[in-house]
């Protein structure tokens, strides 16, 4: 067999599974009720700091995502089904007040520092979501409120 031909049957073949693989779905991440866990129903969180949190951090940190478009295709749509278990069994907004005193504390202190470094929100989010960006007044914004919900949890 030539290998003209053998690129073509490659090529059908890629083609072929990428056309089967758009029926394969994944559960989406929406919860239609707010969960009494979450955290601005125990805690204080300022208005301007929950807007930051669902701007920046909720997509993949709380029981309800903001799907884009582009999330309709495969692969895609499992990449960001990964990215977002993965961001919620490291943190979950929605589930937050489930957690122990030492893990609030931990998670806060998680928050602080990974803000602070540009670690979060993930340079891959924010190429597309440019609103999730934090400048450094809302980086100080964010720290500060951790400094006083560690107070909050301390008592």
């Amino acid at each position: 067999m030539k290998k003209s031909s053998l690129i073509k049957i490659g090529a059908g073949f890629i083609i072929i599974l990428l056309i089967v693989i758009q029926f394969v779905d994944v559960e989406k991440n929406v919860e239609i009720a707010p969960s009494e866990n979450a955290i601005e129903k125990h805690y204080p969180v300022p208005n301007h700091v929950q807007k930051l949190l669902k701007t920046s951090c909720y997509d993949c940190h709380s029981n309800t995502t903001v799907y884009p478009v582009y999330n309709n295709i495969q692969p895609v749509k499992w990449w960001l089904a990964v990215h977002v278990n993965s961001g919620k069994r490291h943190l979950n907004f929605d589930e937050f007040n489930t957690y122990s005193k030492e893990k609030k504390l931990k998670k806060l202190d998680e928050i602080a520092e990974t803000v602070r470094s540009g670690e979060m929100p993930l340079t891959s989010y924010t190429f597309i979501h440019h609103n999730a960006k934090l400048s450094d007044a809302e980086k100080s914004e964010i720290e500060k409120w951790v400094a006083e919900m560690e107070k909050h949890i301390e008592q």
